[in-house]
């Protein structure tokens, strides 16, 4: 037993990461959230290019439903594209995922404006937006089966934590691009053509990510269920019908997930600054700084759950912030130091979970379902809960009770915690089913 044992620690010492492999699965997921971070960042620049009138609120009002709507096209996105792979193979459906958001970009980047083409403009604008709602929608999927299906058992961690280490990374390069071309240009040629400077980069990135896709080899489970994967009628159905405890799982991790990213990536910069007065730019370090560290633990976090195990990770997030959360925002002060404690707590306690958010939905469900169980389920829950965070935010505010959105998700991590504590089982060094 204690040979065994050695064998099994000498086998991981000497197992090498595939990190050309890691990254380029994992870039389709950068380009997806730096993207969505671009269009985020200049709307308020690029609105009234696409919108008639002369009320500027009613045109970043255009520009930010549009936002809005793509994000409802990502359940779409997630049941079509996730069944793609599932039918044509990992490797062809995120090849597709790419190609769509970095096609959106690059038609957003060269857009005509509503003075040109009139109503075609902001239709242009939706389809674009459209397009790359779906492709986040089947990146997740895919990209998450990718990476659960070839990690050894014994690495799976690992292998996930590349997964959101893009996307922090995605994240602090979107943000930095604003910086840089909001202190460069002036107002008006951000608004004349630095905007599209952006979606240019981001589309640009798209491309070079669908060049390092094409060395991508195609995963020996995908191979070896492809038949089975098409002999299974009304794949989505049979998900609810054969794997409901599993369905019920990937929901409620899913809803601490987003609303943990919307607090902390989101909600809590504007309430740093309406309701606590906090300074702008403090706000935007400690956010840096709490981003900087949520990509340096994911690995290790990965690493960490190849040893002790997903459920204790999962455990002590939900637990943790069920219990933080709370107190946090009251931390939250006109103050450097008080700022960088909250969104370093937050951020680090966000990354247990997604340095292992695709090894955790890849275990799931089986490989023939794999893609289209994570698609239709986790972007149908992100939707529910992510698509209507802002609007829940403002309601609160306006009512006089932002405090309540904190209530909100702490309501969201007990009933993850019970699920996680009550049904899902360590999975650890297990083989894919």
């Amino acid at each position: 037993m204690a040979g065994a044992v050695r064998h099994e620690q000498a086998t991981a010492e000497k197992h090498k990461l595939p990190v050309k492999t890691l990254v380029s699965a994992s870039i389709g997921n950068a380009v997806e959230w730096f993207d969505w971070t671009v269009y985020a960042t200049f709307v308020v620049f690029f609105a009234g290019q696409f919108f008639p009138g002369d009320n500027e609120a009613l045109k970043l009002i255009g520009a930010t439903s549009t936002y809005a709507l793509a994000f409802f096209f990502r359940p779409l996105g997630g049941l079509l594209l996730g069944r793609f792979a599932d039918l044509r193979g990992r490797k062809a459906g995120m090849l597709l995922t790419i190609l769509l958001m970095a096609g959106g970009s690059m038609v957003i980047a060269i857009l005509p404006t509503y003075e040109q083409v009139g109503w075609f403009a902001p239709i242009f604008l939706l389809l674009a937006r459209i397009a790359q709602g779906m492709s986040l929608g089947g990146e997740v999927s895919n990209a998450s089966a990718y990476l659960g299906e070839i990690a050894p058992p014994a690495h799976r961690g690992r292998y996930s934590s590349f997964f959101y280490i893009s996307t922090g990374t995605a994240l602090l390069l979107a943000s930095l691009l604003g910086v840089l071309l909001t202190n460069v240009l002036s107002d008006d040629q951000l608004q004349s053509y630095g905007w599209r400077i952006a979606f240019f980069i981001g589309g640009l990135l798209g491309f070079v990510g669908m060049w390092l896709r094409r060395s991508l080899v195609e995963t020996e489970q995908f191979e070896e269920n492809a038949e089975k994967a098409r002999a299974t009628k009304h794949p989505l159905l049979q998900t609810i019908k054969h794997h409901p405890k599993a369905v019920m799982q990937l929901m409620a991790i899913t809803l601490l997930s987003t609303l943990t990213y919307y607090t902390f990536f989101s909600a809590l910069t504007p309430f740093a600054i309406t309701f606590r007065d906090a300074d702008k730019t403090d706000v935007f370090v400690a956010l840096s700084i709490g981003t900087a560290l949520f990509v340096a633990l994911c690995y290790p976090f990965g690493a960490l759950s190849d040893r002790f195990g997903r459920r204790p990770q999962l455990l002590v997030w939900s637990g943790a912030l069920a219990l933080l959360i709370v107190p946090l925002s009251f931390l939250v002060q006109d103050n450097l130091f008080s700022l960088i404690v909250v969104f370093c707590t937050g951020l680090g306690l966000y990354a247990l979970m997604a340095s292992i958010a695709p090894a955790v939905m890849s275990e799931l469900f089986p490989t023939e379902l794999r893609a289209t169980g994570i698609g239709a389920w986790y972007n149908l829950t992100v939707a529910l809960f992510g698509g209507t965070a802002p609007l829940v935010i403002t309601a609160l505010s306006d009512a006089g009770r932002p405090l309540w959105f904190f209530f909100y998700v702490a309501a969201g991590a007990a009933i993850a915690f019970v699920v996680v504590l009550v049904s899902l089982p360590e999975t650890k060094g297990t083989e894919l089913t």
